[in-house]
């Protein structure tokens, strides 16, 4: 699979200035920082005029999260997305913020209690923490150097050690995340920790969750002269990676189901003839495990005359390809179900009865004969025999007065 190659380190501490950029934006509104986006006022209304006027999004990301759930939001800021999921999840729900910004995390906690009386729950934390790293809580890094300052080998020494502790004990933990939402922050991330960054947000997911992230892209890949620019940088431009980078990053760290969900129309801005914009992609994990054969197929429904997965299957409209336990329910499931009409077996097969099943492509032709499979070059197909089993010889009456044909 081909996936952008990120430009070096640009020669300025990119975590610096978009620190500083982000520090003064808490104090005063800097409209350049953001684009218009239309959020539902039915949320915003709880929300205090203080946060709402500092937030500096590109997106909405807040749309794809569901009631009950468990969110994560990469670069929080004043907590403008955590307070807005908060009301979606509920009650029942929990609200992560994640951000680096001292400025910007003061923002958010100091209306943490009115949003909370004015919703009725509070179910939302911040934490002080670089995105491309969810294991170690800042916070308590910072209290743990103000405690025990390194002023020698020995003292960093000591240092590893105590973060190393972070390993067992994760401010994020593993799969403990229902949804990982992010509004124009990716783009913030020096592109050394962008591989760091995309595994991190893989992680924290538990299996059959999702991410969904707003940020700005370019057209074409960024020049040099711009990567070296602090303000370009703190302004969402130079660290913008292009419209196919950014999802091939996604596909890199081992999602499936990668769909544009929202795409700008025109540029938000456009500079030296790239054009730079706003795309919200959703993106799915749990295509990872074991392959079981339980006789199940799907049908592709169409338009297209063919689809490919992010497992290398294809399926061409109209014909019964024959699946795995594990690929049945990933299409039963996130963005694909509307895609498929799916075939049950006759008589079930348990999984834990089921045979491996051929799933890697190209596909073993002769195993797949055997196993009532007809296909060699191209997708597994199951017959319809196979499908209802040896000796199936119903007939029924489409006019019986049980059909309700007639």
């Amino acid at each position: 699979m081909a996936t952008e190659t990120p430009p070096d380190s640009p020669s300025l501490d990119v975590d610096a200035a978009v620190k500083s950029r982000y520090s003064a934006a808490s104090a005063a509104v800097e409209a350049q920082l953001c684009c218009p986006i239309d959020y539902d006022p039915r949320y915003l209304a709880a929300i205090p005029d203080a946060v709402l006027e500092r937030d500096y999004g590109c997106g909405d990301p807040s749309r794809y999260v569901r009631e009950g759930e468990t969110v994560l939001d990469l670069g929080s800021g004043g907590g403008k997305i955590c307070y807005i999921a908060s009301q979606i999840v509920g009650a029942t729900g929990r609200v992560i913020g994640v951000d680096m910004t001292d400025d910007m995390l003061a923002l958010a906690r100091q209306h943490q209690g009115t949003v909370a009386e004015r919703i009725g729950w509070d179910n939302v934390t911040f934490h002080k923490g670089r995105i491309q790293d969810l294991r170690v809580d800042v916070d308590q890094l910072d209290q743990r150097l103000a405690e025990h300052p390194v002023r020698s080998a020995n003292d960093l020494a000591d240092l590893e050690a105590w973060k190393r502790r972070f390993e067992g004990e994760p401010m994020v933990a593993d799969s403990s995340v229902d949804v990982v939402v992010s509004n124009c922050v990716l783009n913030l991330v020096d592109p050394a920790d962008r591989s760091a960054l995309f595994a991190e947000i893989f992680r924290v997911l538990r299996k059959g969750g999702r991410a969904a992230i707003s940020d700005i892209v370019a057209d074409e890949p960024v020049p040099e002269h711009m990567l070296r620019d602090p303000e370009l940088w703190s302004g969402c431009i130079s660290g913008a990676m292009t419209e196919t980078g950014f999802l091939a990053a996604f596909e890199a760290a081992g999602f499936h189901g990668i769909e544009l969900v929202s795409y700008q129309d025109e540029p938000w801005q456009t500079l030296e003839g790239i054009e730079f914009r706003s795309v919200t992609v959703q993106a799915y994990k749990g295509k990872q495990g074991a392959c079981w054969d339980c006789h199940q197929a799907v049908i592709y429904r169409g338009p297209y005359k063919s689809v490919l997965d992010d497992d290398g299957h294809v399926y061409p409209r109209g014909q019964r390809v024959a699946v795995c336990e594990k690929t049945w329910r990933l299409l039963k499931g996130g963005p694909y179900a509307d895609s498929f009409c799916f075939v049950e077996p006759l008589s079930p097969v348990p999984l834990e009865e089921a045979e491996p099943f051929p799933c890697a492509p190209p596909p073993a032709a002769d195993g797949a004969r055997a196993a009532g499979l007809v296909g060699a070059a191209g997708p597994l197909l199951r017959t319809a025999a196979e499908t209802k089993g040896e000796g199936y010889s119903l007939s029924s009456d489409p006019c019986a007065p049980t059909s309700g044909c007639c």
